[in-house]
Order: structure tokens, then sequence, then C-alpha cells
């Protein structure tokens, strides 16, 4: 095992009758990062989360979580993992404090006061209210809570966000930030983009059961795209046949369409100068000018040809 990894997935394949989920994936998982695991549904990147926590036996390969084999050491590992599935069931006539004490029952000394797992996840002044009256991004942070309560090492996240409103996920995005600068490992896998290249170290995506890579979101978009930035614009006075733009191709990928134009570059500002310079030089009016940064789903689309939702 090295010293410097969490997780150590090694040739990692499940087979269901004689279809691969997941084929012949290896990767690793430093120790205090944030490592994401992304690809559209049904690419096996959940049933790969599932075996690296012990839930699903592996057809073959080998999974160690800090050092430990998780079919042979399963038991072991339990202590030292915390696990967020992507749904939650909760008794929901109980209240919020004694949901947590409850799980806390499980881990005797050693699990986190309750007092200190309520003010983490913000729920304090909701500690005596029924599970019943909180909203979906309390659950999701009160679901969190629970997985923290054995103070794990690792802690495994699948789609944390998925449903919540722009402010619940932002503020589990902070509760994950925390998490990372407490020192714990964490290993997520989520629909969105802008989520992953957020909080994520490093990125592996999979389809169709194979990993495509692992990398940085910025190495994935630099390495992959080649280019940072996207310009597009339309033309609007009749040179839409025209080669008034042709010099564009100094400073990026040019790809027109008709009237439509789009520039990939590497150099958006200076890019973006020639663009009105030869707007204004020679009478041309352009519209819907809009300047957008590669995303991890332009990576994805990119290497497959369809969408992480797909």
């Amino acid at each position: 095992m090295n010293n410097t990894s969490a997780i150590e997935v090694e040739e990692l394949t499940k087979v269901y009758g004689k279809t691969p989920v997941v084929d012949d994936v290896s990767f690793s998982v430093r120790r205090g990062e944030i490592f994401g695991l992304l690809g559209p549904n049904g690419a096996g990147k959940t049933t790969t989360l599932e075996i690296i926590e012990g839930l699903r036996k592996p057809t073959s390969g080998r999974v160690r979580v800090c050092g430990l084999d998780t079919v042979k050491q399963a038991e072991e590992i339990k202590p030292i993992i915390g696990v967020k599935l992507q749904s939650t069931y909760f008794f929901e006539v109980m209240t919020v404090k004694e949901t947590v004490d409850i799980f806390r029952v499980y881990y005797g000394k050693g699990a986190v006061p309750t007092q200190q797992l309520l003010k983490d996840a913000d729920l304090t002044d909701k500690a005596k209210a029924p599970v019943s009256r909180l909203s979906g991004g309390q659950k999701q942070r009160l679901a969190l809570a629970l997985a923290l309560v054995n103070n794990p090492e690792v802690v495994f996240l699948d789609e944390p966000t998925t449903g919540l409103d722009p402010q619940s996920r932002l503020y589990l995005w902070d509760m994950v930030s925390n998490l990372r600068k407490a020192g714990k490992t964490i290993l997520l896998t989520t629909h969105y983009m802008e989520e992953a290249d957020r909080l994520c170290d490093r990125v592996a995506i999979i389809d169709h059961g194979k990993l495509l890579g692992c990398k940085s979101p910025q190495e994935w978009k630099r390495e992959t795209l080649k280019v940072n930035s996207t310009i597009k614009f339309h033309l609007n006075n009749g040179h839409s046949n025209g080669t008034d733009f042709d010099e564009l191709s100094k400073v990026g990928q040019v790809e027109r369409n008709n009237s439509s134009i789009v520039v990939r570059t590497d150099e958006p500002y200076q890019a973006l100068f020639r663009i009105l310079d030869v707007s204004r030089s020679q009478d041309i009016r352009i519209s819907d000018l809009s300047l957008q940064e590669a995303t991890l789903e332009d990576v994805f689309i990119h290497l497959t040809g369809r969408g992480l939702r797909a």
C-alpha cells in the first residue's frame, strides 16, 4: 500500500451475467483529497463506489482502503469509513437529535458528540424537530452528519446534492470543503459538473464501465480540449459567407456555420479584441457575443459524444 494513497483500485471488474458493468478499472485516491468519479447513468460509477465501500464484491480485481482489503478485511474497514448513499431513509417521526443519537450508539465512546455533528451540519436549531419537518437540503445535511458519526478517515458521497436548491447545494459544498480541511479523504460521484470542477482535486471519468482517465479538472480541459474558452457570436449584415474573421485562426480554432461563428481559444481576451477590431474596421455588426470557459461537461461530450446525464 502506498502511504500517500487512501484508496487503491486495481484491475477492478464486475460482471452481471455476461455483461461487464465495471471493466478493468484502476485508480488511486490520495490521502486528504477530494476525488470525483464521473460518468453518465449506467456507466458503472455507482457500482464501482459500492465495491470500494464494501457493499458489493468484485468479480475480479482488488480494492484497498487505508491499506485494508475490502473483501478480506471488510469488518476492519467499517469503523474508518463514512458513507452517504444517494438516498437516505429516516424514521420521520423521530427528532433530528434522536436520529443522530441512535447512530452514535453503534460507535460507543469513539462517536463524535451529537452537538458537534448538529453544529457542523447547521442543524442545532432543528435538534428537537421531527425529521419529517426538514427541508430537502436539511435532510441531506443530516444524512452527511450521520456519515460522520464515527469520525471516519475516508468519506464516500454518492451524488450528495441531487435535487437541492442552489443555496442548499452551496452549503453542502462548504461542508465537504471543511471535511478536507479536517484531513478527511473524500470520494464523491456527481452529475453536477460545476460541483466537480469546484470541489475536486482530481476527477476520474468512466463510460461503459471503462476508465477514460484520471486528471485534475484543469488538466482534463487543457489536455482534452486544447483550449480553455469558447467565444460565440452572430454576423448580422450580410457577411455570412465572407472571410472577414479568418485572422482569428491565429488565436484559436474557428468554426463557422453560415452567420454563426465559434472560436475556441487559450487567449480569450486577445480573441475578443480582434473580433471587436474587425467588426469596427469593416463595419460588421455582430450580436449574441458570449465568452464561456471550457467545462467538464464539454470534456465528456468531446470524449463520448453524449452528456453526463445521458
